[in-house]
This record gives structure tokens, sequence and C-alpha cells, in this order.
């Protein structure tokens, strides 16, 4: 259903762009979660893709795509892990 009203038309627009973006933030997150943690077993550059990783979950807080507190939560677990 198509809104009629031409800010509301703006809005599924700008909402698209967004939901697309968002999904490219969240999916490249867990890629970089999913490295983080078989890095830690691994422990080769173990310090460098833990690294890599915060700087992806402080993007994807920073762009809104996560809360805060979901940010450090994800943070806290990959320090917990690798120390």
């Amino acid at each position: 259903m198509m809104p009629n009203v031409k800010s509301q038309k703006k809005r599924v627009i700008t909402n698209e762009k967004d939901r697309v973006r968002n999904k490219a933030v969240k999916s490249n997150l867990r890629h970089h979660l999913k490295k983080a943690n078989a890095a830690i077993s691994d422990a080769d550059n173990k310090a460098e893709i833990v690294s890599n990783a915060y700087k992806v979950i402080d993007t994807a807080e920073r762009k809104g795509v996560i809360h805060k507190n979901n940010a450090n939560r994800k943070k806290a677990a990959i320090a917990k892990k690798a120390n």
C-alpha cells in the first residue's frame, strides 16, 4: 500500500535506504564477530582481529544500528574470551 501524502512517500524511500544500510552494517558486524571468535581460539594475530571487531562494533553503535549497551556487551564478551 503506497501512501498518499507527499512526506510519507519520502519516508518510504528513506526508510528503505536506512533498512539496506542497517542490514549491511549488521551483516558486517556478524562477520567480524565470528572471525574474532575463531581467532581467539587459534591465537595467531588475536589482538589485531579483536581490535577490528571492536572497531566494527563501535561503528554499528555510532550509526544507531545497535544500542550502546548491546555494543558494550559484545565487546565485553570478546574481551573475556580473549583473556
